[in-house]
Protein backbone atom coordinates (compact mmCIF):
# COMPACT_ATOMS: atom_id res chain seq x y z
CA UNK A 1 0.00 0.00 0.00
CA UNK A 2 1.38 3.40 -0.98
CA UNK A 3 0.42 6.43 0.98
CA UNK A 4 1.93 9.62 2.26
CA UNK A 5 2.56 7.83 5.54
CA UNK A 6 4.88 5.33 3.74
CA UNK A 7 7.25 8.20 2.97
CA UNK A 8 7.10 9.38 6.54
CA UNK A 9 7.94 5.92 7.81
CA UNK A 10 10.86 5.38 5.41
CA UNK A 11 12.17 8.91 5.52
CA UNK A 12 13.64 10.93 2.68
CA UNK A 13 16.20 8.83 0.80
CA UNK A 14 18.19 11.99 0.01
CA UNK A 15 18.74 12.56 3.72
CA UNK A 16 20.52 9.24 4.19
CA UNK A 17 24.16 10.30 3.67
CA UNK A 18 25.60 6.79 3.45
CA UNK A 19 23.49 6.09 0.33
CA UNK A 20 24.74 9.13 -1.58
CA UNK A 21 27.92 9.04 -3.64
CA UNK A 22 30.28 11.90 -3.02
CA UNK A 23 30.99 13.86 -6.20
CA UNK A 24 34.40 13.06 -7.70
CA UNK A 25 37.02 15.75 -7.60
CA UNK A 26 38.62 14.42 -10.82
CA UNK A 27 37.28 12.48 -13.81
CA UNK A 28 37.80 8.73 -13.91
CA UNK A 29 35.74 7.47 -16.88
CA UNK A 30 35.82 8.28 -20.60
CA UNK A 31 32.45 10.04 -20.25
CA UNK A 32 33.81 12.16 -17.40
CA UNK A 33 36.89 13.12 -19.46
CA UNK A 34 34.61 14.12 -22.35
CA UNK A 35 32.60 16.16 -19.84
CA UNK A 36 35.78 17.79 -18.52
CA UNK A 37 36.78 18.77 -22.07
CA UNK A 38 33.30 20.18 -22.76
CA UNK A 39 33.25 22.20 -19.56
CA UNK A 40 36.69 23.70 -20.25
CA UNK A 41 35.68 24.42 -23.87
CA UNK A 42 32.57 26.24 -22.69
CA UNK A 43 34.61 28.37 -20.25
CA UNK A 44 36.27 30.63 -22.83
CA UNK A 45 37.53 32.97 -20.10
CA UNK A 46 39.66 30.11 -18.79
CA UNK A 47 41.61 29.62 -22.02
CA UNK A 48 41.03 32.37 -24.60
CA UNK A 49 43.63 34.86 -23.34
CA UNK A 50 46.27 32.11 -23.15
CA UNK A 51 46.18 31.28 -26.89
CA UNK A 52 49.22 32.31 -28.93
CA UNK A 53 49.97 31.69 -32.60
CA UNK A 54 53.45 30.74 -33.78
CA UNK A 55 54.24 30.64 -37.50
CA UNK A 56 57.12 28.18 -37.01
CA UNK A 57 55.50 25.48 -34.87
CA UNK A 58 52.25 24.55 -33.17
CA UNK A 59 51.94 26.45 -29.94
CA UNK A 60 50.89 24.52 -26.84
CA UNK A 61 50.23 25.17 -23.17
CA UNK A 62 49.49 22.69 -20.39
CA UNK A 63 46.22 23.99 -19.01
CA UNK A 64 45.56 21.53 -16.18
CA UNK A 65 46.93 18.44 -14.49
CA UNK A 66 45.09 15.99 -12.28
CA UNK A 67 45.79 12.54 -10.90
CA UNK A 68 46.45 10.45 -14.00
CA UNK A 69 45.54 13.04 -16.63
CA UNK A 70 46.58 16.31 -18.22
CA UNK A 71 44.88 18.94 -20.36
CA UNK A 72 46.65 20.78 -23.21
CA UNK A 73 45.63 23.84 -25.21
CA UNK A 74 47.07 24.03 -28.75
CA UNK A 75 46.92 26.55 -31.56
CA UNK A 76 47.46 25.84 -35.23
CA UNK A 77 48.11 28.27 -38.06
CA UNK A 78 47.28 27.10 -41.61
CA UNK A 79 49.56 24.30 -42.77
CA UNK A 80 50.68 23.10 -39.33
CA UNK A 81 50.21 19.45 -38.49
CA UNK A 82 51.37 16.61 -36.30
CA UNK A 83 52.62 13.99 -38.70
CA UNK A 84 51.25 10.45 -38.33
CA UNK A 85 51.47 9.32 -34.69
CA UNK A 86 49.78 7.58 -31.80
CA UNK A 87 49.78 8.44 -28.10
CA UNK A 88 51.45 5.35 -26.67
CA UNK A 89 49.56 4.05 -23.63
CA UNK A 90 47.38 7.16 -23.34
CA UNK A 91 43.73 7.51 -24.29
CA UNK A 92 42.41 10.95 -25.11
CA UNK A 93 39.77 13.44 -26.04
CA UNK A 94 40.38 16.05 -28.75
CA UNK A 95 38.02 19.03 -28.84
CA UNK A 96 38.19 21.69 -31.55
CA UNK A 97 37.58 25.06 -29.87
CA UNK A 98 37.96 27.37 -32.87
CA UNK A 99 38.50 26.87 -36.59
CA UNK A 100 38.68 23.55 -38.42
CA UNK A 101 41.23 20.74 -38.21
CA UNK A 102 41.55 17.71 -40.47
CA UNK A 103 42.12 14.28 -38.95
CA UNK A 104 43.64 11.65 -41.25
CA UNK A 105 43.55 7.96 -40.43
CA UNK A 106 43.81 4.77 -42.43
CA UNK A 107 40.06 5.16 -43.04
CA UNK A 108 40.35 8.54 -44.71
CA UNK A 109 40.20 12.21 -43.76
CA UNK A 110 37.59 13.96 -41.66
CA UNK A 111 37.12 17.70 -41.10
CA UNK A 112 36.66 18.51 -37.42
CA UNK A 113 34.89 21.84 -37.07
CA UNK A 114 34.54 23.95 -33.96
CA UNK A 115 32.75 21.96 -31.26
CA UNK A 116 33.71 18.53 -32.65
CA UNK A 117 35.20 16.00 -30.26
CA UNK A 118 37.13 12.80 -30.95
CA UNK A 119 37.80 10.10 -28.37
CA UNK A 120 40.63 7.64 -28.91
CA UNK A 121 42.20 4.63 -27.21
CA UNK A 122 45.88 3.76 -26.77
CA UNK A 123 47.60 2.94 -30.04
CA UNK A 124 45.10 4.84 -32.23
CA UNK A 125 47.14 6.26 -35.12
CA UNK A 126 46.19 9.50 -36.82
CA UNK A 127 47.51 12.76 -38.18
CA UNK A 128 45.96 16.15 -37.40
CA UNK A 129 46.51 19.10 -39.72
CA UNK A 130 45.17 22.61 -40.14
CA UNK A 131 44.20 22.48 -43.83
CA UNK A 132 41.97 25.54 -43.48
CA UNK A 133 42.77 29.13 -44.42
CA UNK A 134 42.41 30.41 -40.84
CA UNK A 135 43.92 29.50 -37.47
CA UNK A 136 42.49 26.82 -35.19
CA UNK A 137 42.55 26.14 -31.45
CA UNK A 138 42.10 22.73 -29.85
CA UNK A 139 41.91 21.20 -26.38
CA UNK A 140 43.42 17.79 -25.64
CA UNK A 141 42.84 15.64 -22.56
CA UNK A 142 45.15 12.64 -22.08
CA UNK A 143 44.68 9.86 -19.55
CA UNK A 144 47.09 8.79 -18.33
CA UNK A 145 49.13 11.89 -19.03
CA UNK A 146 51.01 11.86 -22.33
CA UNK A 147 54.45 10.25 -21.96
CA UNK A 148 55.16 9.32 -25.56
CA UNK A 149 54.00 10.06 -29.06
CA UNK A 150 55.47 7.50 -31.46
CA UNK A 151 55.63 8.75 -35.04
CA UNK A 152 54.46 6.47 -37.85
CA UNK A 153 55.05 5.99 -41.53
CA UNK A 154 52.58 8.16 -43.46
CA UNK A 155 51.03 4.98 -44.90
CA UNK A 156 49.64 4.10 -41.46
CA UNK A 157 47.33 7.07 -41.66
CA UNK A 158 46.63 6.59 -45.34
CA UNK A 159 45.19 3.09 -45.40
CA UNK A 160 48.11 0.65 -45.19
CA UNK A 161 47.22 -0.60 -41.71
CA UNK A 162 43.69 -0.88 -40.33
CA UNK A 163 42.98 0.82 -37.03
CA UNK A 164 39.60 0.94 -35.31
CA UNK A 165 37.99 4.29 -35.97
CA UNK A 166 37.82 6.70 -33.06
CA UNK A 167 34.22 7.70 -32.37
CA UNK A 168 33.13 11.26 -32.94
CA UNK A 169 31.29 12.72 -29.99
CA UNK A 170 28.43 14.99 -31.09
CA UNK A 171 29.11 18.63 -30.40
CA UNK A 172 26.87 20.55 -28.05
CA UNK A 173 25.69 24.15 -28.34
CA UNK A 174 27.61 25.00 -25.15
CA UNK A 175 30.95 24.40 -26.88
CA UNK A 176 32.10 27.74 -28.32
CA UNK A 177 32.56 28.11 -32.02
CA UNK A 178 34.86 30.45 -33.37
CA UNK A 179 49.42 18.98 -28.13
CA UNK A 180 50.58 16.78 -30.28
CA UNK A 181 53.86 18.47 -29.92
CA UNK A 182 52.76 19.29 -26.42
CA UNK A 183 55.05 17.03 -24.49
CA UNK A 184 58.07 17.40 -26.57
CA UNK A 185 54.24 16.89 -28.21
CA UNK A 186 46.94 16.27 -27.88
CA UNK A 187 42.24 14.50 -30.73
CA UNK A 188 40.01 14.06 -28.76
Amino acid sequence: MNSDSDLQIAGDILEVPHLLQAPREHPATVAEFVGLARSIAADRDRWRDLVRYDATTRWYHRLAVGPGYEVWLLSWVPGQGTGPHDHGPSSGVLTVLEGTLTERTDRGARALESGAQRVFAPGYAHEVVNDALGPAVSLHVYFPGLTEMPLHDAARCAGAEREPSAPTVPSTPSVPSAPYEAVGAVNA
